[in-house]
């Protein structure tokens, strides 16, 4: 098959982005790690020339991408090959249509097969449920949530769909709202501008740097307890852990969340069930509530909720009981 050429101009919300990251979100069929070959072979160019995959975006100019998509897509490099397996996996289903799906993702369940979940997945899950999701590239899959943070994703369900869908998402659409408990008293809430970058000596992590991409969280708070604050908080970019980060650096890290610096705080003289409470709560105390977007076929502005799970709710009414006790 000859070589398709494809190309796109990088719109201005992704100014500031690297090369391989706006390719990443422009060109949702192809893996990233797929996409960083490409630039670094010369077969993905910027404005006509070959680039570097760490080369900062301004906005305005052309990814133009000349490779066999299908030879590509059918190699080892293909995130279908890795991800075909179907498999009865737990979440619930908010809204289906022949264009998307819209699902509620329970905590422990990771979005995607990965390094340490090479199945039983969300994706897994998707495959299962509607099988011609695999026909799709990620299986429609266009944003991502922690694998311990619960809630809503919106799943494209058509080739065209998934492209309107990567475009919303990289054009920061896509109204997303979180609720949280996180440690101390907050006095207020607050927008945090602060850009974020993986950490330099752990990997696996995230955390605020003057060079990092820009990152904003719009946190509002809904109830304080003794030692504690439920919030609300609304992305307006859309970084890994950025409302687990932002809330660490402001000194509020999110209730069981010790990646990023929670350590079980309690109240004053707890009553044991609120012990108990918190140190069964190993997991970040974050769940996306509410998504909002435009529909990817007839365009009409779309909201869904989802009320927040179990554990959390609980978490919430011992410590409003605790607060409650304490007058």
């Amino acid at each position: 098959m000859d070589s398709q050429p494809h190309a796109v101009d990088v719109p201005p919300e992704l100014a500031g982005e690297r090369a391989d990251r706006a390719a990443a979100l422009l060109f949702s069929g192809y893996s990233r790690a797929v996409l960083t070959r490409w630039i670094r072979q010369g077969a993905l160019t910027v404005d006509g020339v070959a680039t570097e995959p760490d080369r900062k975006m301004k906005g305005g100019e052309r990814l133009a991408l000349a490779a066999d998509a299908d030879a590509e897509l059918s190699g080892t490099d293909s995130p279908a090959g890795d991800w075909a397996v179907p498999q009865p996996v737990d979440f619930s289903i908010v809204h289906e249509d022949e264009h998307c799906l819209v699902v509620d993702k329970p905590a422990g369940i990771a979005v995607h097969p990965g390094a340490g979940n090479p199945d039983g997945t969300l994706v897994n899950g998707l495959l299962h449920h509607r099988p011609d999701l695999g026909r799709l590239p990620r299986a429609g899959i266009v944003h991502r949530i922690d694998m311990h943070t619960s809630g809503l994703l919106v799943v494209a369900a058509t080739p065209a769909a998934q492209r309107v869908l990567a475009g919303a998402i990289a054009a920061h659409t896509v109204g997303r709202r979180y609720l949280g408990v996180a440690e101390g008293e907050m006095i207020a809430g607050r927008t945090i501008d602060k850009p974020i970058g993986r950490d330099r000596r752990n990997r696996t992590r995230q955390q605020v740097r003057e060079d990092g991409r820009r990152a904003v969280t719009r946190v509002r708070v809904r109830a304080r307890y003794r030692a504690h604050t439920a919030i609300e908080a609304a992305l307006e970019t859309g970084r890994t852990h950025q409302i687990r980060v932002h809330m660490a650096s402001i000194g509020h890290p999110l209730v069981g969340d010790r990646r990023y610096g929670a350590r079980g705080r309690l109240p004053r003289a707890p009553h044991p069930e609120v012990i108990l409470t918190l140190r069964a709560f190993t997991r970040q105390a974050l769940h996306a509530a509410a998504l909002e977007f435009d529909h990817p076929a007839s365009g009409a502005r779309c909201s869904f909720e989802a009320p927040p799970p179990r554990d959390l709710a609980e978490l919430v009414a011992v410590l409003q009981q605790d607060r409650e006790s304490h007058g």
